[in-house]
């Protein structure tokens, strides 16, 4: 069928051989050639989104697609980076990238203007010019029960971790943000008081019997918004004759399991100091790390729990109990207090504990996605400082 259609052509164009030749040899490798796996950019982003929800990161983060071409826009290369630099970015533009995940997001803070100046701005503008998404994850990846802090801990060889901070989920587990309970006594008022819920939105009703010095009673739980709230205490305010035992309460979303900042890990067996170096080297691919020795401490000191977080550490390290803090970097006060309550210190340099997860990320990723897109290692990014 190709062949005649050429022949077609060429007859009726009467168009030179060779031209010919070559216009059959791209046709047949387009029908010979499997068709290279692809997802639509906006599909891609949603699992990317439900691989690790971006409600778990910090409110300070600038997280999600934050660079997208015009729609519609087909995703087959996906590259990965800790830090999207220019280098990085004239690699993805060899390797035909058509989405960057940036685990650090390369737009942190507002850009006033987007010219050739600085090389953040002409990171969007060559991202845009060659049709390149850019998507980045960051602290959602840190908090992520499969995420960074988590493949951090593996270093330290057997162990059970926990959330420092643990997260909270994204919304409550019932309608509202408040719990309003109070006692009825007789039917009549309860007839009133449903009469003037219909009225109020977003509120959700249960009862069941209760006794009050033993008096056979209704119980109501109700909950309801922060706006719903004001006009039920209203209600009761103007009616508090009628209702007894009143409560009001705060309703909490609940943790998530496995997920939040940081992770405190207890080791399955204490192991000296030096061990625990040695294990983080290895496992970060680092030949030195940075060592500030607790209070009384040498390199044979016991170490049973260890409280690490991915990138700068601080403020999440800060008042935790631990034999050994790791991260990648603190500042000079925070280490010495540190040392001072006789906890050991261990500075990796900030993107070393970050950059080794993408490897794992990658596999599980692949699988994630299905193997609908070509997911590379960026092999151009690195920290950018180094010891000498």
């Amino acid at each position: 069928m190709l062949l005649s259609c050429v022949r077609l052509v060429s007859q009726k164009f009467q168009a030179p051989q060779s031209l010919i030749s070559r216009k059959f040899q791209a046709l047949q490798f387009l029908v010979s050639s499997p068709s290279r796996p692809f997802m639509d950019l906006k599909t891609l982003v949603s699992s990317l989104n439900d691989f690790a929800s971006l409600s778990l990161a910090e409110n300070w983060d600038n997280v999600g697609l934050l660079v997208e071409p015009s729609p519609p826009h087909t995703v087959k290369t996906l590259l990965l980076t800790n830090d999207l630099t220019e280098e990085v970015m004239q690699e993805a533009l060899q390797m035909k990238t058509d989405l960057i995940l940036s685990y650090h997001p390369p737009i942190f803070r507002p850009l006033k203007h987007v010219t050739w100046k600085t090389w953040k701005e002409r990171l969007v503008i060559q991202a845009l010019e060659n049709r390149v998404g850019i998507y980045s994850p960051h602290t959602a990846y840190d908090a992520s029960p499969q995420g960074v802090n988590n493949w951090l801990a593996k270093g330290l060889g057997g162990c059970t971790s926990l959330p420092i901070h643990p997260s909270k989920a994204p919304s409550f587990p019932t309608i509202g943000t408040h719990r309003v309970e109070f006692n009825i006594n007789d039917t009549p008022s309860m007839d009133k008081f449903m009469s003037a819920v219909k009225e109020i939105p977003d509120v959700s009703i249960t009862t069941f019997s209760a006794r009050n010095d033993g008096e056979e009673q209704i119980r109501v739980s109700l909950n309801c918004t922060q706006k719903a709230l004001l006009r039920v205490v209203a209600f009761l305010s103007e009616n508090s004759h009628l209702y007894q035992k009143t409560e009001i309460l705060s309703l909490e979303k609940p943790l998530l399991l496995n997920t939040g900042m940081g992770r405190l890990c207890t080791l399955a067996e204490s192991v000296s100091l030096a061990t625990v170096i040695e294990r983080i080297k290895g496992h970060l691919k680092l030949p030195h790390v940075r060592l500030a020795l607790g209070i009384g401490k040498t390199l044979e000191s016991q170490v049973k729990v260890v409280a690490l977080c991915a990138g700068s550490g601080s403020s999440v390290l800060q008042g935790v109990e631990a034999d050994l803090y790791l991260t990648g970097e603190m500042s000079h006060h925070d280490v010495l207090d540190a040392a001072a309550q006789g906890i050991n210190v261990i500075l990796c340099e900030h993107s070393n504990t970050e950059r080794g997860f993408l490897s794992e990320l990658k596999d599980t990723l692949a699988a994630h996605l299905e193997n609908k897109v070509n997911i590379i290692l960026s092999e151009k990014d690195r920290d950018p400082l180094q010891v000498v």
